[in-house]
């Protein structure tokens, strides 16, 4: 009986130490993931105008890599370690247009990293105003986002040398594809995405995946055009602007990758509904032309955008670059929320380690 009792409380304090270890484990991971602060707070905007609308925010290595439409010839970007300091950070030129002239013209500039290299696409017309604009690249030298670039030519994305803006690369099935905003027969502007054959270049003309055909899409004028994709847990959210830019409706919406040719629409489902838009309650006006970026520890996904805080201001330099942290519905879609009010403090993106 005795050697029975000793060898039950042997199990007992056995099953004690486990508890133990347990209990220890958990306040150490407890710690690390404290450990992961947020970042310093700041206010929106995060960049002020003139040279804020249509921004691309990249976190790469701990530090955040920002272009946006200049109005000008130059491709300027900003480096910061933190979200707060992009305000304040400088603005380095990476490259200036004179291919098709490029003065006064060059819009939404968009950087990303293929291959341990980076490239910026953007759009000039060979004149100021609308005209016949297209989409140029740019390869950086090494694996540094800050360059130095060489030009790369223009990609041929459209018959007769056609309009087209707002590019970005989207990977998927281990291919390269490249979506834009362009105009169809039917004189709507539409997204369009076409196969690459390398990062800068494309193998055909593109196809539409998008049409602005909902009333939603159609304040002020029908309008498809700044995409960006999103890709989690297996799917591949594709969203993009709609509307016109100079009204306050300006706002976002959504496809999805259903399977098959991602150059066939019928692979494509829109979402029914906007998933960005104005708010008069926190003064926010004509957001879009947006970009997602992830927080430094991995564990967060922002949303870059441009914005008004007046219902009349238009499509011009007085739109500013706003971030905010997204999260996830139930049924794994993107929940943006309501772009926040630039009186609100928000805290930084998590693992930020700049001062």
């Amino acid at each position: 009986m005795m050697l029975v009792h000793r060898r039950g409380a042997g199990r007992r304090v056995l099953s004690l130490v486990a508890a133990l270890i347990v209990a220890l484990s958990m306040i150490a991971a407890g710690q690390d993931r404290a450990d992961a602060a947020p970042g310093p707070s700041f206010t929106n905007p995060v960049v002020p105008a003139p040279n804020s609308a249509d921004p691309t925010l990249v976190q790469y290595n701990g530090q955040y890599y920002y272009v946006a439409t200049t109005w000008t010839s130059n491709i300027l970007m900003r480096r910061s370690s933190t979200i707060a300091g992009l305000r304040s950070a400088p603005e380095r030129r990476v490259f200036t247009a004179t291919q098709n002239t490029g003065c006064c013209t060059m819009w939404a500039p968009h950087l990303e990293q293929i291959n341990n290299r980076w490239y910026i696409y953007y759009s000039v017309a060979p004149r100021p105003g609308y005209g016949s604009r297209r989409t140029h690249v740019l390869e950086s030298a090494a694996n540094d986002p800050m360059g130095p670039y060489t030009y790369r030519g223009v990609l041929n994305l459209m018959p007769n040398n056609g309009w087209a803006i707002d590019g970005a690369v989207l990977k998927l099935n281990g291919t390269l594809y490249f979506h834009y905003s362009a105009f169809h027969a039917d004189k709507l502007q539409s997204i369009y995405i076409a196969p690459m054959s390398s990062p800068t270049s494309v193998s055909a003309y593109g196809t539409r995946i998008s049409a602005p055909t909902l009333a939603w899409e159609r304040q002020g004028q029908p309008v498809n055009e700044g995409s960006f994709a999103l890709q989690r847990n297996g799917r591949t959210f594709l969203t993009y602007s709609a509307s016109y830019c100079g009204t306050p409706d300006y706002k976002l919406g959504m496809l999805e990758y259903r399977g098959g040719n991602p150059l066939a629409a019928s692979s494509w489902t829109k979402f029914p509904t906007p998933i960005f838009q104005r708010s008069n309650a926190n003064g926010v006006y004509g957001p879009g032309h947006h970009s997602f970026f992830t927080s430094p520890d991995g564990t967060e996904i922002w949303i870059a955008y441009h914005a008004n805080s007046s219902a009349s201001q238009g499509c011009g330099t007085t739109r500013t670059t706003r971030v905010q942290k997204i999260s996830w519905n139930a049924d794994g879609t993107p929940n943006l929320g309501v772009p926040v009010p630039t009186s609100k403090v928000l805290a930084g993106p998590s693992g930020e380690t700049g001062g």
